[in-house]
């Protein structure tokens, strides 16, 4: 489980084929109080720590992660929003989120207004019901507000400001138009629309 703060920026240092995907990161943290088998998220996708060094740990993703998540575009020098594993204490700063991703957004529009950002992200149709004004979701493994939500034919866009602090400290400050983003629903809405289905 995690809360959607990122604590590191990673980068990919390595990607190999060997059955599944390795990716091995360049990181911020004192691996030596990470264990092997540990979970960290990477911009929403939670992976489990198969090997690591001083500053870097490896990660393996399957074939199926790969086809549904923006891991798939993740190549050498690609930066990544990480996020360590909920320990029982800790802050809950964001919302819960869990590191399953549920759908593949695409980045619409940036806008300056003021100081901050002003995103649209263009979703499928699969997740609009679960998208609310004012409601939380994690963008790439970031905990957001969404402000506004605007349906279309082919699916829904959701509408975020970026504060400054947060572009400097995840990755979405050197997002650009048509970037691809991993979209992770609050788990309140999934088990309300799955309740919702049941009742039907």
């Amino acid at each position: 489980m995690f809360t959607g703060i990122i604590t590191d920026i990673g980068t990919v240092t390595k990607v190999e084929t060997r059955g599944d995907t390795r990716l091995t990161i360049a990181c911020g943290y004192d691996m030596a109080g990470v264990d092997m088998g540990a979970s960290i998220a990477c911009s929403g996708v939670c992976l489990t720590v198969v090997d690591k060094g001083a500053d870097w740990f490896a990660v393996d993703v399957s074939a199926e992660t790969l086809s549904k998540t923006a891991a798939a575009r993740w190549q050498e020098g690609a930066r990544l929003n990480l996020e360590r594993a909920l320990k029982v204490g800790d802050e809950l700063g964001g919302h819960i989120v869990t590191g399953h991703v549920d759908a593949v957004g695409r980045i619409e529009s940036v806008e300056a207004v003021g100081d901050s950002h002003v995103f649209r992200i263009h979703a499928p149709k699969t997740v609009a019901a679960y998208l609310a004004p004012k409601g939380s979701v994690a963008l790439d493994g970031v905990s957001l507000t969404v402000n506004t939500v605007e349906d279309t034919a082919d699916g829904v866009v959701l509408v975020f400001n970026l504060i400054p602090h947060s572009a400097a400290h995840t990755t979405f400050g050197g997002a650009k138009t048509g970037d691809g983003v991993n979209i992770e629903i609050d788990v309140l809405a999934r088990y309300i629309g799955r309740m919702r289905d049941l009742a039907a």
